[in-house]
Formats: structure tokens, C-alpha cells, sequence
């Protein structure tokens, strides 16, 4: 063997051993870290909320739940509401027709229109609604409809409705009222005057039955403090106008196919919700 070669053996020898012993112990430590796996325990309150993500599991917040409140439709009459440009008012609020103002009749108008927009995909206002009934039923305008022209205007629209007399206990008002989608009622001050004033009749809607509370989401087109709220049902109950032939008409259901109306949009001069 060359002296050349000799010393190329000699030198690439000591490399080996000089790094032998960093071999080892890189070998123990990687044996030293072969243990069983660790045991995760997860809280089953966040269960539905962990997504497999690329063998991770990752944490997703819940979708935000949509307020039925917010798909509640409560136009207002009045023409203090239309100039206070107060939401859900419209320029109606300042008209007359037929020779009367609209401010002074049209809270059963209002409701209707509220029942048809929340309840159905189509849209309407309370002027609409006016002009609608006028043409398909032998309402002649200019005055408070009655409850005849509005459940045949109603069962025009696609709704089966249901009109009752003040039933004799509160408990078959309540069940009246939890088999509703909706609920058009009739009140009067002169019943009970805990929560209208002055009020000889006036036409307001019920929505969102809660009977956990025993509360109803309410929609009175004649008064903005009390137009979108929860009241208790039973300060509506004994509200009810016991002097009219009916109290109440309740809406059972809607049908698409059976609306002869289905009006697109609503369309005018009123004032939108902020959204």
C-alpha cells in the first residue's frame, strides 16, 4: 500500500470513531421516545364542533341562528309614524281613501299585510292590500273591514283561516292560539284597559307563540310602542271585544297553489327596517 493511501485510511478511520458515540446515543434518545400514545380526553359539549382537518382535529364555532323575530312583517298606520319616518310606517299613513283616511281604518289592512308577508314568499303593503280586497271582496273601502271580507280575502290568498268567538276559558284560547301560525285579533280598552287606552277596537296580529312564556309576539299597527313585542297572552285574551260577532280569526295554514294573488313585491313609499 502506497503511504498516500495509508494516511487516506488512517484519517477517514478516525472520523468513524470520533462519531460513533454521537451515533449511539441519537439512536437511544429516538428508542427512548417510542412510547405508547397519549390519550386525548375531549369535552362532549364541543364534540359536534371538532372537524377532522388533515388528520387534526380543529375547533369550528356553530353557525349564528337566525331571530324568527326578524322575519316578522308589522306595518304601522299612522300618519304620526309616516312623519316621524318611523320604521315600518309608509306614506299610506297620510293618504285618504274612499273619503277617510287610511291612518284612521286600516289596522285590519295592516294586518293582513303582515300576515301575508311573514307567512307566504310573496310581498305586499298595506295600500296593496287595501286595493286587493277591495276588487275580490264586497268590501266597499273607506272604513274598517269586517271580519267576513277578510277571511273570504284570506281564503283567496291561499290561507286557510278559522274565525272564533272568545272562548269561555283562557285555556281554549291558549290552545286556539298554539295551533295558529298567526292570529288576527280584535281588542278594546273598554274590555280591559291594561295595556290599551282609549281604545274602542282596534285590529292587532300574533305571532311566535311561546308557550313556555305564555307570550305572543305582537304587532299593533296603531301603536309603535307596542308594535314588535312579547306580550302576555292573557292580558290579550281578557282585551278581547267581546261586542264584535267574532274576536279573533286564526290562520291554520297557507298554500301556495291556492293564492290567486301571489304579489311580488312591495313596492312604494314606505320605511324599510334597518337591517
Amino acid at each position: 500500500m502506497s503511504r498516500y493511501k495509508k494516511g487516506k485510511w488512517i484519517l477517514l478511520s478516525a472520523v468513524v470513531l470520533a462519531l460513533a458515540p454521537l451515533l449511539i446515543l441519537g439512536n437511544r434518545a429516538g428508542n427512548s421516545r417510542k412510547t405508547e400514545p397519549a390519550t386525548v380526553i375531549a369535552d362532549t359539549q364541543y364534540l359536534k364542533n371538532i372537524e377532522p382537518v388533515s388528520g387534526q382535529a380543529v375547533f369550528t364555532a356553530p353557525e349564528p341562528t337566525a331571530n324568527p323575530e326578524d322575519g316578522v312583517y308589522s306595518f304601522l298606520q299612522g300618519p304620526k309614524s309616516w312623519k316621524q319616518r318611523r320604521a315600518w310606517s309608509g306614506k299610506w299613513g297620510v293618504e285618504f281613501y274612499d273619503g277617510r283616511s287610511f291612518g284612521g281604518f286600516g289596522c285590519g289592512l295592516c294586518g293582513m299585510a303582515n300576515i301575508y308577508c311573514t307567512l307566504t314568499p310573496y310581498k305586499c303593503t298595506p295600500f296593496d292590500m287595501y286595493q286587493w280586497t277591495k276588487k275580490n271582496t264586497y268590501y266597499g273601502g273607506g272604513g274598517a273591514i269586517a271580519w267576513q271580507f277578510m277571511r273570504r280575502a284570506m281564503a283567496q290568498l291561499g290561507f286557510e283561516v278559522k274565525l272564533g268567538e272568545k272562548p269561555s276559558s283562557y285555556g281554549k284560547f291558549q290552545a286556539a292560539m298554539s295551533e295558529s301560525q298567526s292570529m288576527l285579533v280584535l281588542v278594546s280598552s273598554y274590555e280591559d284597559d291594561s295595556y290599551w287606552q282609549d281604545t274602542p277596537g282596534h285590529y292587532v296580529t300574533l305571532f311566535l307563540y311561546n308557550s313556555d312564556t305564555d307570550e305572543a309576539f305582537l304587532t299593533d299597527s296603531g301603536d309603535p310602542k307596542h308594535n314588535r313585542r312579547w306580550a302576555p297572552l292573557k292580558t290579550i285574551y281578557k282585551a278581547l271585544k267581546t261586542s264584535s260577532d267574532f274576536q279573533y280569526m286564526s290562520v291554520i295554514s297557507y298554500e301556495e297553489a291556492k293564492d290567486k294573488w301571489k304579489h311580488a313585491s312591495a313596492d312604494g313609499a314606505w320605511v324599510r327596517p334597518e337591517a
